[in-house]
């Protein structure tokens, strides 16, 4: 049985967590979101080991 754990809904699920708990730090959270994803969408086939 092989499990996969995808990064991109486990930081989407942590910031959601943080908007939830700080809703002062939406602009930071939602920008280091972006910041994330974009990364994961560029270098996202490199294998982690």
């Amino acid at each position: 049985m092989n499990i996969t754990l995808s990064l991109a809904p486990l930081v989407s699920l942590l910031a959601g967590v943080l908007i939830l708990i700080v809703p002062r730090l939406l602009n930071y959270i939602v920008a280091i979101y972006l910041i994330v994803i974009g990364l994961l969408g560029l270098f996202g086939d490199i294998p982690m080991r």
